[in-house]
């Protein structure tokens, strides 16, 4: 994906927040750090440019509530969440970059009852790459890009990396 099909993907999933959500009213965005929390930002923005209202915008950091880390290693781990309103009985779109097993999900679902408990917890991807290995899917998908279980997908955005794009890269290791 270029940064023109970015852009439309971004302002696609925004307008079916919009639609799902029957407006913005007690709407809040949750990025997955790192790409996730830009992602979650640009939505925002997109949202205040259709509707005229901002809606909250926080960050999740996943890293305590990670399943492929040993507890003395979590313990510790200092979470560098943050999320600077109650999420209490608001609907909640946890927003990242790539959806593949589905594991970062379930961390961000369990550091976002952390805070509070939601009405509702939707997920919005810009793209979902298939190979999960939990029951995970996502409410709002900019793309399904199917791959192979070794090939990885890039995103890189214009505010961390200088350019927007998404990537399919080849196996680490391997040279074409």
């Amino acid at each position: 994906m270029d940064e023109t099909a970015v852009r439309r993907a971004l302002a696609r999933i925004t307008h079916e927040i919009i639609e799902r959500n029957r407006g913005v009213e007690n709407l809040c965005l949750l990025g997955i750090k790192r790409r996730g929390v830009p992602l979650a930002e640009i939505l925002a923005d997109n949202i205040e440019r259709f509707e005229g209202v901002r809606v909250p915008v926080g960050s999740l950091d996943i890293t305590p509530h990670r399943d492929d880390m040993p507890e003395e290693v979590k313990k510790g781990t200092e979470s560098e969440c943050h999320v600077p309103f109650d999420i209490r009985d608001k609907r909640v779109v946890i927003v990242d970059d790539v959806l593949h097993t589905g594991r970062t999900v379930r961390a961000a679902i369990e550091a976002a009852f952390s805070h509070a408990r939601p009405k509702e917890i939707q997920l919005a991807v810009l793209v979902d790459r298939g190979h999960r290995e939990l029951p995970i899917r996502p409410d709002f998908v900019g793309k399904n890009v199917p791959t192979s279980a070794h090939e990885r997908i890039s995103v890189q955005l214009k505010e961390m990396d200088g350019e927007t794009g998404v990537y399919i890269c080849e196996p680490e290791g391997e040279n074409g």
